[in-house]
């Protein structure tokens, strides 16, 4: 094992307490289970600012759109129906 010494705010030094009491374990092992889950968790998904605007932009143009008010010809059986188009 290698000493690590951290600072940690004293109300996360309450819940670890509390949680590790919880556990019946030590509060170093609470703090080593913590860090294996977080370190080998699946990669963290960062949030793209340009590609949420883009997207966002493609909702506006289509919120724009103009629907036709009249009603539809067709049945959802009709679609069944209709001979597969080949790609």
């Amino acid at each position: 094992m290698v000493r690590k010494q951290v600072y940690i705010e004293p109300r996360h030094e309450r819940l670890l307490k509390t949680r590790a009491k919880q556990l019946g374990v030590t509060e170093a092992e609470l703090i080593r289970r913590s860090l294996e889950q977080t370190l080998t968790a699946p990669g963290i998904v960062r949030h793209d600012p340009e590609a949420w605007e883009s997207f966002m932009q493609s909702v506006r143009r289509r919120m724009r759109l103009r629907v036709s008010p009249a009603p539809r010809t067709w049945t959802r059986d009709d679609l069944y129906d209709r001979p597969r188009a080949t790609r």
